[in-house]
């Protein structure tokens, strides 16, 4: 596990072009890699922590709070792939509208694809939570 198939090199490439289009603002081109149906599943102790069904449901989220930031960035660092899941590692670094301070830290987002969409999109605080919920050995990741 840990290595990039054949079968999911476009689903990563599109995740890396999301990412970029997170980091200019282009929502509309971000959802591109999402299933009408997909599911987000975040935290609880995140902000709007919970889950959204749907891509009207997971699209008001998104928006809502990206546009919260005054600047900032969620940079895809790397990718491992796990069956028909690929583990974003990133590192989120933003500053919101009504703060003077920078927020920062790493997360782990976990896609699971069907036909080349993500069908669920589930982040974690803990990049070891997500690499246990997505059946990956640390060593297996690296």
């Amino acid at each position: 596990m840990g290595e990039l198939t054949p079968s999911l090199a476009a689903e990563t490439k599109a995740l890396k072009e999301a990412y970029d289009a997170l980091n200019r603002n282009d929502i509309p081109a971000f959802f591109q890699i999402l299933d009408p149906q997909i599911e987000l599943i975040l935290p609880a102790d995140f902000p709007g922590g919970g889950s959204y069904q749907g891509l009207e449901a997971v699209k008001a989220h998104l928006s809502l709070h990206r546009g919260n930031w005054a600047e900032g960035s969620c940079e895809a660092e790397r990718f491992v792939v796990a069956g028909n899941r690929i583990i974003v590692f990133a590192h989120v670094r933003v500053r919101l509208k009504d703060e003077t301070e920078w927020r920062e830290g790493d997360i782990a987002d976990v896609f699971t694809f069907r036909d080349g969409k993500a069908i669920q999109y589930r982040t974690f605080a803990d990049s070891r939570q997500a690499l246990e919920w997505a059946r990956v050995s640390a060593s297996d990741a690296n």
